[in-house]
């Protein structure tokens, strides 16, 4: 993909609410793009009811079979009365759309706020929702959708970087040494951790997927879904200091194992986690720079400052890696 050939140059508003007619769909003409960098997704109003969200699938990411399995994912969760946004069936035209060669889906729209992670019934609530929702995912495996894993999510990322001349060259061997011995890091502390399962997660279980209702959360944006170790879906609802992480983790485990028993092996790899995030949104902002709207959206990524900050991330990420992993006290479980 090229400057000159962007993935979405045919994505014109005629061109959205086009793509809605054609399964019967008809728009009253508003239209709102939502903050989406990896898909489009635009709030769409509609002529009658409410109005809904159309999810646009970048080109060449997802096989169909990938994308259906994760719609197949979430209405199962929907079926067991679990807070998710499953993609709807328009005029029995199945859950994934075309229209002149661009995949697509439709969601009902889902409002909310950002959860008050501070808050110690919120952070239990939301543990209690991803024990159910783990308790389903363990039940099968994705057969079409990656795994979370030391390959794809930080050895391969890392040789992209390194490979096409993102470095600048005056840094490029302090990046390329400090990448090496975080990945090495990561590798000691999956062996630390021993066997773990890995299972049908959210995947990307950050707050800002987590909608907030008087009703509870409802987990948004299933895109990233795939198989991994389930503390993926609990590390990102963490922060501050370690102290308070491991109070935080507490009150989520507490919700959590009234649903679905977590393996405390697991928490060696939180850190892990956190390293292979960073090296792959570095890749992925890398592999989108021909996107248009990534240098509009992200003007500070591939500037001197970013890579030496990189740099000390990683550095910092290497020694949280050799501590011992958080421990939760008995009282918050």
């Amino acid at each position: 993909m090229t400057i000159s050939d962007p993935p979405f140059s045919r994505l014109t508003p005629d061109f959205i609410l086009d793509a809605l007619e054609s399964v019967g769909l008809r728009s009253d003409g508003r239209l709102l793009a939502l903050n989406s960098y990896e898909n489009r997704v635009y709030q769409i109003g509609m002529e009658q009811g409410p109005p809904l969200v159309a999810k646009f699938y970048r080109p060449q990411r997802w096989s169909d079979a990938a994308i259906l399995e994760e719609h197949a994912f979430v209405r199962a969760l929907a079926d067991q009365e679990i807070p998710v946004v499953p993609a709807l069936v328009p005029n029995d035209c199945g859950t994934l759309l075309t229209h002149d060669g661009l995949r697509f889906a439709v969601f009902p729209r889902q409002g909310g706020r950002a959860p008050e992670l501070d808050d110690p019934e919120t952070l239990e609530w939301l543990g209690r929702f991803l024990g159910r929702i783990h308790a389903i995912g363990v039940q099968t495996a994705f057969r079409e959708r990656p795994a979370l894993d030391i390959a794809s999510f930080g050895e391969e990322p890392a040789a992209y970087l390194l490979a096409q001349g993102f470095i600048p060259q005056d840094l490029e061997a302090a990046y390329r040494a400090v990448l090496l011995q975080a990945l090495e890091g990561v590798r000691r502390c999956f062996s630390r951790a021993g066997y773990v399962a890995t299972i049908r997660l959210h995947g990307d279980c950050h707050p800002g997927n987590v909608l907030w209702t008087h009703d509870g959360p409802h987990f948004v944006d299933f895109d990233d879904s795939r198989m991994g170790p389930a503390v993926q879906d609990l590390w990102m609802l963490l922060s501050g200091e370690r102290d308070d992480m491991a109070q935080q983790l507490g009150i989520l485990l507490a919700g959590y194992e009234c649903f679905c028993d977590f393996d405390s092996r697991e928490l060696h790899l939180v850190e892990a986690l956190r390293t292979l995030r960073l090296i792959h949104y570095s890749a992925w902002l890398a592999r989108r720079w021909d996107d248009p709207a990534f240098p509009v959206a992200f003007p500070w990524f591939n500037s001197q400052r970013y890579w030496q900050d990189r740099i000390l991330e990683l550095r910092e990420q290497i020694a949280l890696m050799d501590e011992p992993p958080l421990q939760v006290a008995s009282g918050n479980r």
